[in-house]
């Protein structure tokens, strides 16, 4: 008796489970439907309004403005350069000793054509000399330096060569001239910088990004520069 009491029940449970299941599956449908006649009454409202979300403007790519200047200017290097050339005449001389006694001495005089050239080495420019604010780019220039200097053998000669009273002083021309070359361009390294070169190459340098630099949406392009270091002094 009691075993057929709790079948009963059990079957009792099931039919309300079952039941209850149809009563959501109905709902379920119910509100699909009317979802989907919703739908059909607004028409082409709907799908415009879904349409909207992926037709929306899409953000503008951005420029990066620093990458930009580094790549114009990096190669510009040679357009900077600034170019003094100086003839220097240098006179050196040896002396012959015998016993702590001069002997004889040999002059040289040497007349140099040398040239310096100074710039500013713009491949050294990285993203942090360029700033960007607003519509006003603003870049700052490594200093000016010395790049080369030398001395032109093909246009530079020996003046005089003179061993003395009976060429008692040594022979030693190659001696001498390197000596004098040497001389030469240390005189014509210091009127360069003296002279200004490397203030020229500053302007030059500036004058070359001003005009070189074009950034879309910068209006306006400020160069600073910077003193020489004091190794190029």
């Amino acid at each position: 008796m009691r075993q057929k009491n709790r079948q009963k029940r059990g079957t009792q449970g099931f039919v309300r489970f079952k039941n209850l299941g149809l009563v959501l599956t109905g709902s379920l449908l119910v509100v699909g439907t009317m979802t989907a006649v919703g739908i059909l009454r607004s028409g082409d409202q709907f799908f415009n309004k879904v349409g909207t979300l992926f037709s929306n403007p899409q953000p503008e790519p951005k420029v990066e403005a620093r990458s930009i200047v580094i790549q114009q200017i990096r190669d510009a290097s040679e357009l900077t350069t600034a170019v003094f050339t100086m003839e220097a005449v240098v006179p050196t001389q040896q002396d012959a000793t015998v016993g702590g006694f001069v002997v004889g001495t040999t002059k040289l005089l040497y007349i140099a054509y040398g040239e310096v050239r100074a710039g500013v080495d713009l491949s050294s420019l990285t993203p942090e000399n360029v700033q960007v604010v607003g519509e006003t780019l603003r870049l700052r220039l490594p200093p000016p330096r010395v790049l080369d200097s030398k001395i032109d053998v093909n246009r530079s000669k020996v003046y005089d060569y003179n061993r003395g009273i009976l060429g008692l002083g040594p022979d030693v021309a190659p001696v001498l001239q390197e000596l004098a070359q040497k001389e030469a361009l240390k005189k014509i390294q210091a009127a360069a910088v003296t002279d200004g070169v490397l203030q020229r190459a500053n302007d030059r340098a500036k004058l070359v990004v001003t005009q070189l630099v074009k950034v879309p949406g910068v209006q306006e392009v400020v160069v600073e520069t910077q003193p020489p270091t004091l190794s190029d002094r």
